[in-house]
């Protein structure tokens, strides 16, 4: 139930924002603005509601933490919808400067929001949830009263279709693949239950049609540009949310181990690194100048390789070195991909800008989560199965070698791996005396824990996949005279410059 809720509060995040953007600049930002505060007071009061509900009606507060974490996800997408175009339009002289300055609000949010929790410790989680309540309030408080711009494509007049030609059938056809995962993965409940074989059919046949009914509008394929920056930024995502979302737990055993001069939280390397990405991102200025968004992007991907492998056998202090070399490793990720989506294919306007975080979301929450906790798996069946402490007090774990309580799993049918079930090891446990049963559940525990930091040595792929595209693309880009951003009205663009166009007129 933790993990389906942990899901159903990320990947309507990408529907929102993808959604949204399909119509954005005919609502207006404002309006999207409003949508987003509605969904995190509801979320608010219904997460507070849940707390108060748990014991007297516990079926009713987990459905309202359900559903509130849908319409928190919805409310998330809605505020990166506008404010991804509001700020690549205001600031349009310097878009991957502005937008890593404003996603510099995300690292920042997981610091204060991080050393709250952290503090609050065992205070209730009804309070911790409903805290939300205060940032959406001031930001509403402080937009309430602004005038948003006009899109920097509608300035220019470039028209709704050549905005959706810019995405194409090739960017259609990786957000419905992703999506018929989603629903499936949703009706399923995780893969927990089976569902009938004609409704695979029903979700499969929903992504046919976003593919077929862009391709029938649009009838462009795309830019091969565009489709090749959403290719690299699924392993990008699943390389920074992906991690942040399992680093806490990944370093809970480290943590416990005792190799720490004082006793810390695991979420302090959240907190830390957090606070390197947030102060770095506001000064994205000088070091995008100096290396240009592709070069930042590349250097950045030789950083997030090396920290993620070293924090994979750190130990004790040593852990938060690794994890700065981390941190700056993936600090300019997300917002520099905005930044060249954004100079590079600037008549996608919202869609192309808002897609590809959508597409991101949508791949770390289907195929990234999922992908990090069976490398987790891995680690643990090979730390249970060469533990001699473990393998001494229960030696019917082992047959031939072998562990005997494996069990084949799978990932929509294309992550598949093994892991060690619950259930059997559970019943080799029971045959022991109480005291020996315990002291065994305790060491199995403990050896499960400490394995999980080995799986950031295998994570270090996605930034080895991503790496071979940057430089891909710097080859690409200087056998056509260097990075220049593509500009839609008004001046030219010269590199060190990363203009945009000029500033449209504005909204009430």
């Amino acid at each position: 139930q933790a993990g389906r809720l942990a899901g159903i509060g990320i990947w309507p995040f990408a529907v929102s924002i993808i959604g949204f953007s399909l119509f954005i600049d005919k609502i207006g930002y404002k309006t999207a603005m409003y949508f987003a505060f509605l969904g995190h007071i509801i979320w608010a009061v219904m997460g507070v509601s849940a707390y108060m509900l748990r014991k007297d009606n516990p079926h009713t507060a987990y459905q309202l933490l359900y559903w509130g974490s849908l319409i928190l996800a919805l409310g998330n997408g809605t505020v990166e919808a506008f404010i991804n175009p509001v700020v690549a339009t205001m600031f349009n002289r310097e878009k991957t400067k502005w937008l890593n300055i404003l996603h510099a609000g995300w690292p920042g949010g997981l610091v204060i929001a991080g050393i709250i929790v952290i503090f609050m410790g065992d205070i209730a989680w009804g309070w911790k949830v409903g805290i939300i309540a205060i940032p959406a309030i001031l930001y509403f408080l402080l937009l309430l009263p602004s005038k948003f711009p006009v899109s920097e494509r509608v300035a220019s007049n470039v028209s709704y279709r050549e905005m959706l030609s810019e995405f194409g059938i090739l960017g259609a056809m990786v957000v419905g693949f992703l999506v018929t995962l989603q629903l499936i993965d949703f009706a399923t409940v995780g893969g927990t239950v089976q569902i009938a074989g004609h409704w695979k059919w029903m979700f499969i046949g929903i992504g046919v049609v976003i593919v077929v009914a862009f391709g029938a509008y649009t009838k462009s394929f795309g830019r091969p540009l565009m489709f090749f920056l959403i290719l690299i930024m699924m392993p990008l995502a699943t390389t920074e949310i992906g991690t942040d979302g399992w680093i806490t737990d990944i370093m809970k055993g480290v943590f416990q181990a005792g190799d720490f001069p004082f006793k810390l939280d695991p979420g302090w390397v959240l907190v830390y690194t957090s606070l390197i990405m947030m102060i770095l991102r506001f000064c994205a200025g000088p070091i995008v100048h100096t290396l240009s968004p592709l070069g930042l992007l590349a250097t950045s991907a030789v950083l997030a390789i090396v920290g993620l492998y070293t924090l994979s056998f750190a130990a004790s202090m040593w852990i938060f070195a690794a994890a700065t070399l981390y941190a700056f490793g993936k600090t300019f990720f997300w917002p520099t991909m905005l930044g060249v989506v954004a100079e590079q294919c600037p008549k996608g306007g919202a869609l192309t800008l808002n897609a590809i975080s959508g597409i991101g979301m949508l791949a770390v929450g289907t195929l990234g989560f999922p992908y990090i906790g069976a490398l987790q798996a891995e680690k643990q069946i090979t730390a249970v199965a060469g533990s001699q402490e473990i393998n001494r007090q229960l030696p019917s774990l082992k047959e031939n070698g072998q562990l005997t309580v494996l069990e084949p799993r799978s990932v929509y049918e294309i992550i598949r791996y093994q892991g060690i079930s619950d259930e059997k090891l559970n019943k080799l446990v029971a045959a022991l005396p109480e005291a020996e049963a315990a002291a065994v559940k305790k060491e199995i525990a403990t050896v499960s824990d400490r394995s999980k930091q080995g799986a950031l040595a295998n994570m270090a792929i996605f930034p080895i996949v991503m790496l071979a595209g940057y430089l891909i693309l710097i080859a690409y880009f200087a056998s056509r005279g260097g990075y220049k951003a593509q500009v839609l009205v008004g001046h030219g663009a010269e590199d060190k410059k990363y203009t945009g166009g000029v500033e449209g007129p504005m909204e009430a």
